[in-house]
């Protein structure tokens, strides 16, 4: 896929949608003042324009990392993250493209080293879905497209990725709490975040004794614009994260602290591991 058609990509519904639509904004602002835990990192991050990735990319900046934007085509809700990065005194690229497309991966990792001096944390949290009542609504181009952006998309970044990655770097994937419980209208999807789970335990295995950890992050219902776009029903929407023992769905600056953890050295002796900002919800780790 070119980069002209990636950018004109229309979806059969208005995924994954623009931030800047959404009402009520999602709260995405850093809660408290930074203490430089990611002073002088780098930190690519995909699906960085808005929602949790864009609360991942403001409070990475606030404690002190520069940040690669990665996002498909909302080009406003991308500025708009660059501009709270640099408001941080942080620097910021924004880089458009799909994750799917192993090219991109790697002409985006290339950017991000050769304008912000190296990679230091992957977060690999661009991911789609798309709700349907029955196994046999899902076509196999909707199968073959979430399959490829949320997974297939993940190997094509970590492997553009490794080789700019050194003893202490810090891999981060975003998974779902919908690999643990199951989801009926998102079968699809929830398959892909089983896949990122052993993924993740894989890769961990993979790359621990090189010094580079890989832990992962599985939100429950976050209020994203990925839901009320087209991500799920319109029934579900009515009550989405009343299920949760909380009663609420979350924000997006609720769940962005489990990646900071994860990405500094906080967590130096964690790699492996899944983090589940999820409103209260017991599930097998």
């Amino acid at each position: 896929m070119s980069d002209t058609e990636t950018l004109d990509m229309i979806h059969e519904d208005d995924l994954p949608g623009h931030e800047s639509e959404l009402e009520p904004k999602p709260d995405w602002e850093p809660r408290f003042p930074g203490s430089g835990r990611l002073s002088g990192k780098v930190a690519l991050i995909s699906g960085a324009d808005s929602d949790i990735g864009r609360a991942v990319a403001a409070l990475f900046a606030r404690e002190g990392a520069d940040i690669a934007i990665l996002y498909l085509c909302e080009h406003d809700d991308a500025a708009r993250t660059r501009s709270i990065v640099e408001g941080e005194g942080r620097k910021a690229i924004t880089i458009a493209g799909d994750v799917g497309d192993k090219a991109f991966c790697e002409r985006a990792v290339a950017e991000t080293v050769e304008k912000l001096g190296g990679l230091d944390i992957l977060v690999n949290n661009a991911g789609e879905q798309h709700p349907d009542a029955e196994i046999t609504d899902i076509s196999e181009e909707q199968l073959k497209r979430t399959f490829q952006t949320n997974i297939f998309g993940m190997f094509f970044m970590t492997q553009a990725a490794r080789p700019h990655l050194k003893k202490g770097a810090a891999i981060v994937n975003c998974t779902s709490v919908t690999m643990y419980q199951g989801s009926k209208e998102l079968l699809d999807y929830s398959s892909t975040k089983g896949a990122i789970t052993a993924f993740t335990r894989s890769l961990s295995e993979n790359l621990v004794e090189k010094g580079i950890r890989v832990n992962a992050v599985a939100p429950g219902p976050i209020w994203t614009p990925l839901n009320p776009f087209g991500g799920a029903s319109k029934e579900k929407l009515e009550t989405f994260g009343e299920d949760t023992p909380m009663g609420r769905p979350g924000q997006p600056n609720e769940v962005a602290p489990s990646f900071l953890f994860l990405a500094c050295d906080d967590s130096s002796y964690m790699s492996g591991q899944v983090l589940h900002p999820n409103g209260g919800t017991i599930v097998g780790s």
